[in-house]
């Protein structure tokens, strides 16, 4: 078994689809209108599905917002150089909500970004 996906809704997919392509550097793998259904998905993700996990934004074309609740926690993409990769996301636009730092009871240097429904996206540097 493998991870296939994580699927978060979406109230702009033309927003999320530019954060996550645009300022995070994914690729759009594919897309889909439901009209019937009124919702559209959308993968993205760094690699091909056959081997790299994806993450499916789902937009429903009657919701524009959701409440993100406290259980979702964040997504996590392994980064070279971490203020570089900050300040870069910074410049296209994105929002860093946690300077690179060490993790709170540790070493390991993380920062966190925010998409544009408020989920939150950790960028954990894992060296060169």
């Amino acid at each position: 078994m493998r991870i296939l996906h994580t699927m978060l809704r979406v109230g702009d997919l033309e927003k999320s689809l530019d954060f996550y392509t645009r300022v995070l550097g994914m690729k759009l793998l594919r897309r889909k209108d439901y009209p019937d259904g009124k919702f559209t998905l959308a993968f993205v993700g760094y690699g091909p599905e056959d081997t790299h996990p994806a993450l499916e934004l789902t937009h429903n074309w009657d919701t524009s917002k959701y409440e993100l609740g406290n259980a979702y926690g964040h997504i996590a993409l392994g980064v070279q150089d971490i203020r570089a990769t900050c300040d870069a996301i910074r410049q296209a636009g994105g929002k860093v909500v946690r300077e690179p730092g060490p993790m709170k009871h540790g070493t390991t240097v993380i920062a966190f970004v925010e998409d544009p429904d408020g989920y939150r996206v950790e960028l954990i540097e894992q060296g060169s």
